[in-house]
């Protein structure tokens, strides 16, 4: 079965709507999604005359006939349309109605509106069963245009924009459309950790998850409070374990009762326990601890150097390597100091990994897997796209169905670079200098796909001097079975490879580029005990959603973007 029929079999399970002639109320509340209204292939007409109930936040409010009655523009985020509310005063006080942001529970009649409005169906309150008022002249996300950029300054209520809505939307689809396609080739969804000890990348950029700060800052306090015993302290004490230890002997060649001998032993063994907390806490110093002159991270929580993920491929390698066919979805952090549209501190990767496959297995399940998910969208989210298009990137729908319905182009990286300097000889200027060894830019992953192209391209076959160390080496000993997925708008959407499944090769692969082996020693154990070929790949998602909406900032397509100087909320 193709992948757009697999696609349009799927239950959409997203945003069920029941088109029969009744509409139901949601199934965990007492009101009728807005989408299950407007939502319907006759814009709701088919509804006329059905009491319901609706709720959702104003969008646009005025009042008319000199106050007699309003018209709101009601949006609950089930889809991107507004249901048009009528509400007379003798119902609600109409200038607590019409504020964009209001929010509003009501209930009443649906209507078709009068020939020539563009609604094909509104709704006659009857009576307002909640209003959640809003002050305009402190609303900060009044029904202006506002800039993307303005909005990353109102987190909490950014989402309630028409934009942010639709890309919400839209990022819940592409989730949703990523279970579907690996649970339906019989993928085991797996977790792996956020906290780990292993730098996948070997990059280095990684956020230190440690307590050895706040414990430090809680000793230091707690010396202020109650500094360490002086020596005359401890000196003291130990004069009197002296004293009761002299004791103890005097009673036993006295040949004393068993019972004074007892109770003078207890007394002994009190005031060695007061000395030893005494000797402990005199040993207490402000600071994080150290141990030859380098942190001492025994010390800490874990017991040893812990980061936050940059990738959950080595973890997850280990369920491959046992259940066969495995992915992860989760979010990643990388702590580069980087300002630029495409880069966050926090982000989400998609990331599988096939057993007994290859580098040819790992790029038709890259392509599948793209494809699945455009057509998902094309076939799910249209109206959202259809906003998209209209607001920020007029070419994002034909994009998707491009790239859905054409093969990828397939080329390695000897070739691509091959093309890139006929470009130059061509008058083509880049930034970045073009010759074999580097890692391509996006400037020219971005001519390949947009220019030479205009499709996905799959480079494989890099140089290893620019790749990770778990990427399998090819019999040149100079490249990779490494593969990049480029598309259109953003350059790379999936960097993948098969993994070397040699003990040996991967051993000496970890030496080569500086890494410890003792960190790595669980995952050569992987090739050490029933080796199998394996690959993956990783999809970076926010970037998918960047591909899909055209939109420019990939700080506007995950709800709170964490970057340098920013972790709002």
């Amino acid at each position: 079965m193709a992948e757009t029929d697999q696609v349009a079999a799927t239950a959409d399970q997203l945003a069920a709507v029941n088109f029969t002639d009744s509409v139901q109320n949601h199934a965990f509340s007492d009101r009728v999604l807005i989408r299950s209204i407007v939502g319907r292939p006759d814009g709701g007409a088919g509804l006329a005359g059905q009491r319901v109930r609706a709720g959702g936040w104003v969008k646009t409010g005025r009042e008319q006939g000199k106050g007699t009655f309003a018209f709101l523009e009601l949006n609950d985020g089930s889809c991107p349309a507004n249901l048009q509310v009528i509400v007379d005063a003798g119902v609600a006080v109409l200038s607590k109605l019409v504020a964009t942001g209001t929010c509003v529970v009501v209930d009443g009649i649906l209507k078709v509106p009068p020939e020539g409005t563009k609604q094909r169906i509104e709704l006659r309150v009857e009576s307002a069963v909640h209003i959640g008022e809003v002050d305009p002249a402190k609303y900060p996300i009044p029904k202006t245009k506002l800039t993307l950029e303005f909005l990353r300054d109102h987190l909490h209520l950014r989402s309630r924009t028409n934009t942010i809505a639709a890309i919400a939307r839209i990022r819940n689809a592409l989730a949703f459309s990523t279970h579907s396609f690996f649970q339906e080739h019989h993928f085991l969804y797996v977790h792996t950790p956020i906290i780990t000890t292993s730098d996948c990348e070997g990059a280095g950029e990684m956020f230190q998850v440690t307590t050895l700060i706040s414990e430090a800052e809680k000793l230091e306090k707690d010396l202020i409070k109650n500094p360490p015993p002086s020596e005359s302290e401890i000196e003291a004490a130990r004069q009197l374990v002296s004293e009761r230890g002299a004791a103890v002997k005097q009673l036993k060649d006295a040949k004393a009762s068993k019972a004074d001998i007892s109770a003078s032993v207890v007394e002994l063994n009190k005031v060695k326990e007061s000395l030893s907390k005494l000797e402990e806490r005199s040993k207490l110093k402000p600071g994080i601890p150290q141990k030859d002159g380098k942190i001492d991270y025994t010390q800490d929580f874990f017991a040893r150097q812990a980061f936050l993920t940059v990738s959950g491929q080595l973890q997850v390698e280990t369920y491959a390597c046992a259940v066969s066919n495995v992915y992860t979805f989760g979010p990643t952090f990388r702590a580069e100091q980087s300002h630029t549209s495409r880069h966050l501190a926090e982000f989400w990767m998609v990331e599988p990994e096939i057993a007994f496959a290859d580098l040819q297995d790992d790029m038709n399940c890259a392509e599948a897997y793209v494809k699945y998910m455009c057509n998902w969208l094309l076939g799910k989210c249209l109206d959202d796209m259809e906003f998209m298009a209209k607001n920020y990137d007029k070419g994002c729908i034909d994009r998707l169905r491009m790239v859905a319905s054409t093969p990828f182009v397939r080329i390695s990286y000897t070739e691509a670079v091959e093309l890139l300097e006929e470009a130059v000889k061509g008058g083509k200027k880049f930034e970045n200098a073009v010759e074999w060894g580097i890692d391509l830019a996006s400037e020219h992953e971005r001519y390949l796909t947009e220019v030479k192209f205009q499709k996905p391209v799959i480079v494989y076959n890099y140089p290893k001097g620019i790749k990770a160390f778990y990427m399998r080496l090819n019999d040149d000993l100079k490249t990779v079975a490494a593969m990049d997925v480029l598309v259109p708008k953003v350059g790379e959407l999936i960097g993948g490879s098969q993994r070397e499944e040699r003990y040996e090769v991967i051993r000496e692969r970890i030496m080569e580029m500086g890494l410890p082996l003792e960190p790595y020693e669980w995952y050569l154990d992987l090739r050490r005990y029933g080796t199998v070929k394996h690959c993956g790949f990783g999809l970076g998602f926010e970037r998918m959603i960047l591909f899909a909406t055209g939109i420019d900032n990939i700080r506007d397509v995950i709800p709170f973007p964490r970057y340098p100087g920013r972790a709002d909320l």
